[in-house]
């Protein structure tokens, strides 16, 4: 075997996206491909660096021989989708598992044309750990990795993120649901703490999230944890290059009462957009039982005016804890369920 060789059926494995790309239509000629490549690539040839591309032909050359469709294979990783896919405001979600590997979500636009937003959330998944504190990671989901699948039905081309599952947590919306007379306050208040330290994050790393509604704001109710989700909206300072406006990209339609002024009317957002739509949550899960301070404070965050409105989560959040202070007396942790559903 020449290096030549080698280096050649290892760039045909990277360029493959599925089995047909490598093996071709006809069966025969598809083993005798499959051999040759596997004697080229075998760990054992390859003094142990070709073990990576040895396993991905292996689940390439499986899924051909079943035709399995619930088996996607990417340069990284081979990804067995698991149960019936859950729909969202604008993709889909599977459920799957790497081989190995733990749990994750693979995302797909449901129109072939959204995938720009999803590149985008791509891009602020990334910016955010690169120039955000490692600190406050957990507020944020975490990208596996991002590519191109091409349905071997259709011959469609779809963007795919591909993100760690979130195990026991619920949204914003379910609790809502969970509680339709409004949740406690002093429940909500370390609901509202959490997502003023996950923006303050973000706005510092350079993003704008640019959709912080009910649906994308998960808390876990033991552990007192809180992560947004769906970056797909977001306005991530690196990816100014591609788009300089400074715009929320879409609106959730359902969701267009939530919005501040500056997102339907296309100016650009800033910190202060998210701080808005933030404090439009926390309210509406309270609704009637929200002291009249916190009612006083959730308005001086949602002034119409974008330039009147608080733009620094953080001096946010310190004027938060003052009110509760006044409010609850010192900070103590305050156990929260979710009602047991049948």
């Amino acid at each position: 075997m020449s290096e030549v060789e080698l280096e050649d059926a290892l760039a045909r494995l990277d360029r493959a996206r599925v089995p047909a790309d490598l093996f071709g239509d006809d069966q025969a000629e598809a083993v005798r491909r499959y051999r040759r490549l596997a004697r080229l690539v075998h760990p054992d040839a390859g003094g142990g660096r070709t073990e990576e591309a040895f396993v991905r032909l292996t689940s390439l050359w499986r899924a051909y021989n079943r035709g399995d469709e619930t088996l996607i294979t990417t340069r990284r990783h081979a990804y067995r989708l698991e149960g019936d896919p859950i729909g969202g405001d604008l993709a889909v979600l599977y459920a799957a598992r790497p081989e190995p590997g733990r749990g994750v979500l693979l995302k797909m636009p449901r129109d072939p044309a959204d995938g720009d937003l999803l590149e985008r959330e791509a891009v602020a998944l990334r910016q955010l750990p690169k120039d955000g504190d490692a600190r406050f990671l957990p507020y944020v989901p975490r990208l596996v990795e991002s590519f191109r699948h091409r349905d071997a039905a259709t011959g469609t081309q779809r963007q795919v993120n591909v993100i760690a599952a979130l195990d026991g947590f619920h949204s914003l919306a379910e609790v809502g649901r969970a509680f339709p007379d409004g949740v406690d306050p002093r429940d909500a208040a370390w609901m509202w703490r959490r997502l003023l330290a996950g923006l303050g994050f973000a706005h510092r790393a350079g993003v704008l999230h640019g959709a912080v509604l009910p649906d994308h704001v998960m808390i876990h109710p033991e552990e007192h944890g809180l992560v947004l989700v769906d970056w797909c909206y977001s306005v991530p300072g690196c990816h100014a290059h591609a788009d300089p406006s400074g715009r929320v990209p879409a609106m959730v339609d359902r969701y267009a009462g939530w919005y501040p002024p500056e997102v339907p009317g296309r100016r650009a957002a800033s910190p202060a957009t998210d701080i808005f739509m933030a404090a439009r949550c926390m309210t509406g899960l309270m609704g009637d039982k929200a002291p009249k301070a916190m009612r006083s404070f959730a308005r001086g965050c949602t002034l119409p005016a974008q330039n009147r409105r608080p733009a620094d989560a953080w001096r946010l959040l310190a004027e938060f804890d003052e009110l509760l202070e006044r409010l609850y007396g010192p900070r103590r942790f305050r156990p929260f369920h979710m009602p047991a559903t049948r």
